[in-house]
C-alpha cells in the first residue's frame, strides 16, 4: 500500500513539473536545427514558419541553427542526442526523416524512435520536367520515348535526394529503365537539362521556376494528388494514367524523444498558429510548397508509413550510397 502510494506521489509530482515548464516556456531562446545548408528549401521554409513562432511583444524567442551535411544526418543526429527540455528542436526532412533510414547502413539515430514528432509543415512534390529542345510536350509522349530509347539519362541533385528517389519511383511504376545523372551544384544540372545534355528530370519547383517561366523546359506532370497552385495547368501524374505516382520532399519538427508531452503540444500549437497565416500559406504556394499542420500523433504515422514505403522502393531499385 505504501509503494502504490509512493508511486502515485511521484506520478503526481512528475505531472505538476512538466504543467510548470509548459507554462513558463520559453523562458530562453530556442535553437532549430536545419540540417541543410542556408537557402535550401528545408532552410527556407523553416524560416517563414519560425518568424511567427513565439512572437512576445515583438521579440521572437527562435535561433536558426544549419548544420549542414552526409544528407542531413549529421544535424539530425546532434538532435537526437541533445536534452529533452524542448530548446533544441529539430526541422528536417523527409531523407533524414524517412529515406535514409534505408540508404545509410550506420545511420547513427533511428527516425521513428529517437525524436518526439511535432508537426508536419510542408511538403514539395516533385515535378517531371524535360528539356524544350526535345519535341516531347505531354507525360505520354515522354513515356512512349524512354520505352523506345534505352538509358535515357535523367538528372537529380543527388543520390539518394527525393529527385533520385522519384525517378527510381517513376521507373518501378511505369516499367522502364534510365539512367541517373547525380550532380552537386544545382546551377549545372539547369544549364544541362536547358541544353537537353541530360532531358529529363525530376525536380521540386523553386529549383527550376526560372526555367519553366522562361519556356526553356517544360513541366509534364507534378507527382501528388492534386496540381500546385503555382503551376496549376499541369497535370497530375495520376490525371494522365500514372496512378500512385506521389513522391515530394516535406518537412517536420521534432524534438529529442523523452521531451514533455506538454512542451511538444505547446510547439505544435505555435506551428498550427502560424501555418493558419494567409501571408505564410501564399508564400509557400509560391515556392511550389504544399502547408500542413499536422499533430503529433499523425506525424509519427506518417513517418513510418514513409519509412516503409521508401525501404521497398530503395530495395526493390537495388540504391546505395556513399556514408562518406
Amino acid at each position: 500500500m505504501f509503494r502504490r502510494i509512493t508511486q502515485l506521489f511521484f506520478i503526481t509530482l512528475l505531472s505538476v513539473s512538466a504543467h510548470s515548464q509548459a507554462q513558463e516556456y520559453p523562458s530562453r531562446n530556442i535553437t532549430i536545427i536545419v540540417p541543410f545548408s542556408a537557402g535550401s528549401a528545408s532552410d527556407v521554409m523553416t524560416r517563414i514558419v519560425a518568424e511567427k513562432m513565439f512572437v512576445t511583444g515583438g521579440a521572437r524567442r527562435i535561433v536558426i541553427e544549419n548544420r549542414p551535411a552526409a544528407g542531413g544526418n549529421v544535424g539530425t543526429g546532434a538532435v537526437a542526442k541533445a536534452d529533452p527540455d524542448g530548446y533544441t528542436l529539430l526541422a528536417s526532412a523527409s531523407g533524414p526523416l524517412a529515406a535514409n533510414k534505408a540508404l545509410y547502413p550506420k545511420l547513427g539515430y533511428d527516425p521513428e524512435t529517437d525524436f518526439a514528432p511535432i508537426a508536419l509543415f510542408a511538403s514539395l512534390p516533385n515535378i517531371i520536367v524535360v528539356s524544350a529542345k526535345t519535341p516531347l510536350t505531354t507525360l505520354t509522349e515522354m513515356i512512349e520515348y524512354i520505352k523506345k530509347t534505352p538509358k535515357v539519362p535523367y538528372s537529380s541533385v543527388g543520390n539518394g535526394s527525393s529527385q533520385h528517389l522519384a525517378g527510381a519511383y517513376f521507373e518501378q511504376l511505369v516499367g522502364v529503365q534510365m539512367n541517373h545523372i547525380p550532380y552537386r551544384i544545382t546551377s549545372q544540372l539547369q544549364a544541362d537539362l536547358v541544353s537537353g545534355e541530360v532531358p529529363v528530370s525530376f525536380q521540386l519547383l523553386p529549383n527550376v521556376v526560372g526555367q519553366i517561366k522562361a519556356g526553356q523546359i517544360r513541366a509534364l506532370a507534378v507527382a501528388s494528388t492534386k496540381r500546385l497552385p503555382a503551376l496549376p495547368n499541369v497535370p497530375t501524374a495520376g490525371e494522365l494514367g500514372v496512378k500512385g505516382y506521389e513522391s515530394a520532399a516535406w518537412f517536420a519538427f521534432v524534438a529529442p524523444k523523452g521531451t514533455p508531452r506538454a512542451i511538444v503540444d505547446r510547439v505544435n500549437k505555435e506551428i498550427v498558429s502560424a501555418m493558419a497565416d494567409p501571408a505564410v500559406r501564399a508564400r509557400f504556394n509560391e515556392l511550389g510548397a504544399e502547408p500542413h499542420a499536422s499533430s503529433p500523433e499523425e506525424l509519427a504515422r506518417f513517418i513510418s508509413a514513409e519509412v516503409t514505403k521508401w525501404r521497398g522502393i530503395i530495395t526493390r531499385g537495388g540504391i546505395t550510397i556513399d556514408p562518406q
